[in-house]
């Protein structure tokens, strides 16, 4: 059998549905709530899922979107909060400089003009103008519940403007 990998520039997540629906009956794939809306210019992108859950606090945010991202998506559980936000363009600007494929969060992102700008895919609840605490609290590395989806570190996420998919393994066809 040849193998290969999903190129998601040349994939959807439509297909993937279709060509795989096995794997979401078993749930080894699954597709989250439709609840994101689409932020940065890129609007298709996967890799690895690192997760983070905060609340109204984007301390851990900003320190992880400081470290070199190898192609991965950061999944950050803020509680859902409509609050504040969580995510400003400052920190986008970084994670696509340091090579982030993406951000998920669910919460609240600002800065939307300038994180439309950058090379990277984010979702997010949706805009709010008032910035996050500086408080540093929150876990790192810990399974995320999002959209009616358990996320785990080291899952992979596909994303295009149909939706956000998460994969136990690496999709291949």
């Amino acid at each position: 059998m040849n193998r290969r990998k999903y190129d998601m520039a040349l994939v959807t997540t439509a297909e993937v549905c279709d060509a795989n629906p096995q794997l979401l009956v078993s749930g080894e794939l699954h597709a989250l709530q439709p609840v994101f809306k689409i932020y940065g210019r890129r609007q298709v992108f996967s890799g690895p899922v690192v997760t983070l859950k905060v609340f109204e606090d984007n301390v851990l945010v900003r320190e992880f979107l400081e470290e070199k991202g190898n192609g991965r998506v950061l999944v950050v559980d803020g509680g859902g909060s409509k609050r504040c936000a969580i995510l400003g363009g400052n920190p986008v600007v970084q994670a696509q400089n340091n090579g982030w494929a993406g951000i998920v969060v669910n919460g609240c992102i600002r800065d939307v003009d300038e994180i439309n700008s950058c090379d990277i895919g984010v979702r997010a609840l949706a805009s709010h103008p008032v910035k996050a605490n500086k408080k540093g609290i929150g876990e790192k590395n810990v399974p995320v519940v999002l959209a009616g989806t358990r996320i785990l570190d080291g899952e992979y996420l596909y994303a295009d403007t149909d939706g956000i998919l998460i994969s136990k393994t690496e999709l291949s066809v």
